[in-house]
């Protein structure tokens, strides 16, 4: 079990024992919990710490899942391994917004429908999207921000003496001051790892890391304002690097997110029920999938209402909706 994943589980334990519990936390957190077999044991190990001790604090908890005794296989609180678990700290904003902040270790996080705003030290403004997991170190020549899964909006404070680097797979994004996103796919089921880069204001590169495996164009890629780059390792070549794909998307649509929207502007059905399924954990399943992918879809819809999307979908077209088993579906009309 990584520390990460400790300070995870402590994030969970704190909001399951807050006001705001609701059925949907309750959910989210199975769902981590079914991530892997370190998911569920830090889990467990921290709902004990909590359970059992009075008075107990986030950071204790987190310690206490890092921390076994000697005997009988047994988790308690004992001595603090890592300096910065004492400034363990929780946060949870109001109206759905997921604030999980874990400063002195640098590390970022959203739940599934979550955003976060993240002000760093150097005035950059770092806005996370749903799903999404960074890690920050700001040093003293370079700021760095590795991008494990997700997407993030980059707002870069000016500093010729150290360059804002975001790292995604085997690639990196080199800019001083400016804006960008970067949404980052890693293997899904049945999928390949996948990389787009917009940029909205100023100029940066997108540039393989030296020595680094992963998706990564073959050489460094200049963008200009307006541009979007996108790799994926379904198109690597022969020296196993991505063909850089560039294109100028609607910048309003690449960042409709922000106000918890989704725009589809001929979409195939089958991309924007992914889309949309981004942003909840109740799935829209297309149930005659090679029948109904291909049907075009074009409009703004609210991110995490599934059942509105999909009722919206089957006016157009004409599909019956079913929600059941926890999904909705939507296949052809009888």
């Amino acid at each position: 079990m990584t520390p990460e994943i400790a300070a995870e589980a402590a994030v969970w334990v704190a909001r399951l024992h807050g006001p705001q519990r609701s059925r949907q936390m309750e959910l989210e957190c199975l769902a981590w919990q079914q991530r892997s077999a370190a998911h569920r044991e830090a889990f467990e190990r921290c709902t004990d710490t909590w359970q059992s001790v009075p008075g107990v604090t986030l950071a204790s908890a987190f310690a206490a899942s890092a921390e076994r005794s000697r005997g009988g296989g047994r988790w308690r609180l004992g001595p603090v391994r890592w300096a910065s678990a004492a400034a363990l700290g929780v946060a949870v904003l109001a109206g759905g917004v997921g604030y999980q902040h874990w400063r002195d270790r640098g590390l970022y996080f959203t739940g599934v429908g979550e955003q976060q705003l993240v002000v760093l030290d150097d005035g950059s403004r770092m806005t996370l999207n749903t799903d999404t997991r960074v890690r920050v170190a700001l040093g003293p020549q370079r700021r760095e921000v590795a991008l494990q899964n997700g997407e993030a909006l980059f707002e870069v404070a000016k500093d010729a003496r150290r360059p804002f680097v975001v790292r995604a797979g085997g690639s990196e994004v080199v800019a001083l001051g400016t804006v960008f996103a970067v949404r980052f796919a890693g293997p899904q089921p049945g999928g390949q790892d996948t990389l787009a880069v917009t940029l909205i204001e100023g100029q940066v590169a997108l540039q393989p890391v030296a020595g680094a495996g992963g998706l990564a164009p073959p050489a460094a890629v200049p963008m200009v304002a307006g541009d979007r780059v996108r790799l994926s390792a379904a198109a690597a070549g022969p020296d196993h690097r991505a063909k850089a794909e560039r294109d100028r998307p609607n910048m309003d649509q690449v960042v409709a997110w922000k106000h918890s929207e989704a725009v589809f502007d001929d979409s195939s059905l089958a991309d924007a029920v992914a889309e949309m399924n981004r942003y909840s954990r109740t799935p829209i399943v297309l149930l005659q999938p090679t029948g109904l992918a291909g049907l075009r879809v074009s409009g703004v819809y609210r991110t995490g209402d599934s059942a509105g999307f999909a009722h919206a979908v089957a006016v157009l077209h004409g599909l019956r909706v079913q929600e059941q088993a926890g999904r909705v579906e939507l296949s052809k009309a009888q």
